[in-house]
């Protein structure tokens, strides 16, 4: 008979995710340039849900960088910069033996366009990257976690020019030359497919004005700086791991009505399986090229471009997972009357304070569709629920955060049982950091408390949650106890 797994492989890589510009600060120190998200600024009043400080033209921006008042909580975040020592030092207490962060772009080449990098940025992460092999932490480094140098959206308008293809592989490059003997697991871009009006900017660099012509050549310039970069790392480091990573925004149909289980087919496929079809099949899928041709979007793809992506696939998928949505056919609002409609009021799902809907059956959902589709190896990158969390007498009792990763854990569990090979778990901030679409620090998804409200007033203290010993337990047990 055949023998099914029983739970989490014994080499399973736990741990936790951050992004430097959330984490780091120290935004114009040794020789750092600015990126994109040191441009977005958080105003005075502001709705929770709002996604704030989203520069989108080129004066904009250019005022952003000589603005002394505003508050740009990416700037400063919490001195990861300064503190990283001792916030490893508590991750390994934790009992990590992972750690996904990434590169800041700037850090490296200011501007993108210089010939050289700058050597005191390669020294942070060379001393970063140190401090988590000193504790046996493997590190997981995303190469751009939207940090693209603000001189390449100013000048060449992000990726929608080639110019900034050339810009990626020569930083990319660079980086697998200086630390290939280190770092085995690496993801070429953070959250390919997060677009709607944000990951335009965030991801692609696009200027405010852009066709959607415009978004899907660059997306598709995305795709071949990564599979330059793909080729460069496997011909010349054949070890290296390269992975593309998704935001998991998989759909429901609201109801069972026909119309509605299609409309939720098509809409996964153009806003997630097209990305990764693309990264780790290598082709454009049939699906897509319909897409276009509907839509009449053109799209400027050389012969030897779609060769390119065929030869240089990616060894993993890995993705982020938060929440579900659902989808009907056609909106019940006469000023949208037969547009596809999205809703995230499932009635059969709570909702966290941020509106998103919490379903861990949903995260092994995914998981098994991933795994049907690909079967490659599985990454999950991020995982967790943003929360208020309260100080009482020194401690913080988040019993909602252990519920919620204890669910998700549980669930991905049951995938690997169900034959999914997942290798790894990051959950996102395992210290609190500046939130990526409020810019808030009171949006909290951390095992370690930081002291720093949104204004970024505190003493920066670090405290440890209820969830931090928590953790503790489920990475000493090999995920066997979460309770």
């Amino acid at each position: 008979m055949w023998k099914t797994n029983s739970g989490f492989p014994k080499d399973f890589l736990w741990g936790g995710a951050i992004a430097a510009n959330q984490a780091e600060g120290a935004w114009n120190l040794d020789g750092k340039g600015p990126s994109i998200a040191d441009i977005e600024i958080l105003p005075e009043q502001y709705s929770r849900t709002e996604i704030v400080g989203m520069k989108h033209t080129k004066e904009d921006i250019e005022k952003a960088l000589k603005d002394e008042s505003g508050y740009y909580p990416r700037r400063s975040a919490i001195d990861f910069y300064h503190t990283y020592k001792e916030d490893i030092a508590l991750l390994a207490e934790m009992g990590f033996n992972s750690f996904r962060t990434s590169f800041n772009w700037t850090r490296i080449f200011p501007t993108g366009i210089e010939d050289q990098p700058n050597e005191a940025g390669l020294k942070f992460y060379d001393d970063l990257i140190d401090e988590m092999l000193k504790y046996n932490i493997e590190p997981v480094m995303t190469i751009t976690h939207y940090e693209m140098p603000v001189h390449l959206v100013t000048e060449y308008n992000g990726l929608l020019s080639k110019k900034t293809i050339d810009a990626y592989v020569k930083y990319a490059k660079t980086l697998f030359d200086r630390y290939h003997k280190k770092v085995k697991y690496w993801i070429l871009f953070n959250q390919v497919n997060c677009l709607g009006g944000w990951g335009e900017f965030s991801s692609l660099g696009l200027l405010q004005g852009y066709r959607q012509s415009d978004v899907y050549q660059a997306i598709h310039h995305q795709f071949v700086a990564g599979a330059q970069a793909t080729k460069y790392a496997h011909d010349m480091y054949p070890d290296l791991q390269i992975g593309m990573m998704l935001g998991d925004d998989t759909r429901y149909p609201r109801t069972c009505k026909p119309e509605d289980v299609f409309a939720c087919t098509q809409k996964n496929q153009m806003d997630l399986y097209f990305f990764s079809d693309v990264t780790l099949r290598g082709e454009y899928p049939g699906y897509a090229k319909r897409y276009f041709h509907d839509h009449d979007i053109q799209i400027e793809a050389s012969e030897a471009e779609l060769a390119l992506l065929k030869e240089n696939t990616v060894d993993f998928l890995s993705f982020s997972y938060y929440f579900t949505q659902t989808i009907s056919a056609q909106s019940q609002d006469d000023a949208n009357a037969g547009k596809p409609v999205e809703s995230t009021a499932n009635p059969y799902l709570e909702k966290s304070i941020w509106g998103w809907a919490i379903d861990p059956l949903g995260f092994r959902n995914s998981l098994n569709l991933y795994w049907d589709r690909y079967q490659k190896p599985i990454y999950i990158a991020e995982n967790g629920l943003g929360a208020l969390d309260e100080v009482v007498n020194g401690e913080i009792h988040d019993d909602y955060r252990i519920a919620y990763l204890r669910d998700n854990i549980a669930a991905m569990k049951e995938a690997i049982k169900d034959g999914v090979q997942v290798f790894g778990y990051a959950s996102w901030g395992p210290i609190d950091i500046v939130s990526c679409s409020q810019g808030e620090m009171s949006k909290r998804y951390g095992y370690i408390y930081v002291d720093l409200d949104d204004r970024g007033h505190g003493s920066g203290e670090r405290l440890k949650k209820d969830s931090f010993y928590w953790y503790q337990k489920v990475i000493s047990s090999n995920g066997e106890n979460l309770s």
